[in-house]
């Protein structure tokens, strides 16, 4: 197993990560952007059966959109967004409607609120779009009181605008962190808000797009008032950026069903409302399990035993091929399996989810091998060995989260042939052996 290392960031990059997306969000024109999905806003809203005086928050409200249809029903209504300036756009179009409406910069992952503090905490398309989505399941159950609701409305993967996220994907060097339409298959929600929540429902639905103008027009509104288009129009060069333009308009226009010179389309979201759970509740809802903290206990056992091991090797042999077949070097080795123990642990969670893995097969892994032996040839020992004992901790952390029905549920899997296995096999297999048995051919290669 093996992965991109660039998605388990240090917390240097990590903090350049986040300051990207917040320089990101920020450009462009969102205000006059959101003017287009208002209908389907206030659609969503309504959905959610809000009464008058009803405590709501907006996380990542952007110029207010959601916000202010929440206010003009009569609920008493907060927002936060990471985007300072739509904030300040934010708090004028209430004052300008004579709507009481608080609003603050705020990070989907810290909210600047106290516990239990709303009746509804909402989030329209925003929330999925935070790169580390278990504290913002965390964060959204926090701040909602018990009884209270959480909804969401997220981007499917195979909806159109999961679609143009992956047109876009292949121009642009990936941003670290997991993508964003996950939000928007339901066995992954379902996994990120299982603790405090005691009733989760999902229900695929469609926003619709409306455009008075043609599909080449919308592409460059996206890209004038769209951050993240923006973004990637403006990483690219003049060659790369026609290419990216002519693709985008090419899937406007084959999902394009106007036949006027006008752009309608349909994209499928995920709705999520959720309920968290009463405080009598709250300790069957996140029961431990020994099954899971035993398991937890050894992927530590067997990263401190790795770490402690290539802790006392000289620099010639961390440099030196771990085989005669394997030419990767002992320190390649020893990053990769620092490296992978997020995809492993995330594979874990769609098997516990009930979720078919059909994607990742042996030869993706061969290829994904390859690119990191590639990356990673000068990787010194202690990027490597801080890297293994932080991603190490982390996955024994999101173990011991198991419950034991989640172990025990099985999905087919492409790594074992298609055949079902549980989410504990997953586990055991793969994050947990994994250090055991670079362990053992890193100590054949020396002879000890």
């Amino acid at each position: 197993m093996s992965a991109n290392p660039k998605s388990t960031p240090t917390s240097t990059e990590f903090n350049e990560l986040k300051t990207r997306l917040k320089t990101t969000w920020m450009t462009g024109d969102y205000d006059v952007f959101s003017r287009f999905m208002e209908k389907d806003a206030s659609e969503f809203f309504q959905r959610l059966g809000i009464t008058p005086g009803t405590r709501l928050l907006d996380v990542g409200c952007g110029s207010g959109q959601l916000a202010l249809i929440a206010a003009r029903a009569g609920a008493t209504v907060s927002g936060c967004d990471i985007a300072a300036n739509w904030i300040e756009k934010a708090r004028a179009r209430a004052a300008a409607e004579g709507l009481e409406i608080t609003f603050e910069v705020g990070d989907a992952e810290s909210l600047p609120y106290d516990d239990a503090q709303f009746d509804a905490v909402v989030s329209l398309i925003g929330a999925m779009f935070a790169p580390r989505p278990d504290l913002v399941a965390a964060e959204l159950t926090r701040v909602c009181r018990p009884g209270g609701m959480i909804a969401m409305a997220n981007w499917t993967p195979g909806g159109f605008i999961g679609q143009m996220f992956k047109t876009i994907s292949k121009h642009i060097a990936p941003l670290g962190m997991p993508a964003p339409v996950l939000w928007g298959d339901e066995a992954t929600v379902r996994h990120r808000l299982r603790n405090g929540i005691s009733d989760l429902k999902c229900a695929p639905r469609i926003y619709h797009f409306d455009y008075p103008f043609p599909p080449d027009e919308v592409v460059e509104f996206y890209r004038v008032n769209y951050g993240p288009v923006g973004r990637a129009f403006a990483s690219l060069d003049l060659a790369g950026q026609e290419k990216l333009r002519s693709e985008l308009a090419g899937l406007w226009s084959a999902h394009n069903y106007s036949r006027e010179n006008t752009t309608k389309v349909d994209a499928e979201y995920l709705l999520v409302i959720a309920t968290r759970a009463p405080d009598k509740s709250q300790t069957s809802v996140t029961h431990k399990s020994r099954r899971a903290a035993s398991l937890a206990d050894r992927i530590e056992e067997g990263a401190a035993g790795l770490a402690a091991f290539a802790e006392g090797l000289s620099e010639a042999e961390w440099r030196l091929p771990v085989s005669g077949s394997d030419r990767r070097s002992i320190g390649v080795i020893v990053h990769h399996v620092a490296s992978v123990y997020p995809i492993e642990i995330d594979l874990a969670r769609a098997i516990a989810g009930g979720k078919a893995i059909t994607d990742v097969t042996w030869q993706v892994v061969a290829q994904l091998n390859a690119t990191h032996a590639q990356e990673q040839a000068e990787v010194t020992k202690p990027a490597a060995l801080e890297l293994l004992r932080r991603n190490s901790r982390e996955a024994a952390a999101a173990v011991r989260a198991f419950t034991d029905e989640e172990l025990d549920r099985a999905a087919p899997f492409s790594l074992s042939f298609g055949a079902p296995v549980t989410a504990q096999f997953v586990i055991e297999d793969h994050a947990l052996r994994h250090s055991w048995h670079h362990l053992a051919g890193i100590r054949k290669a020396l002879g000890r």
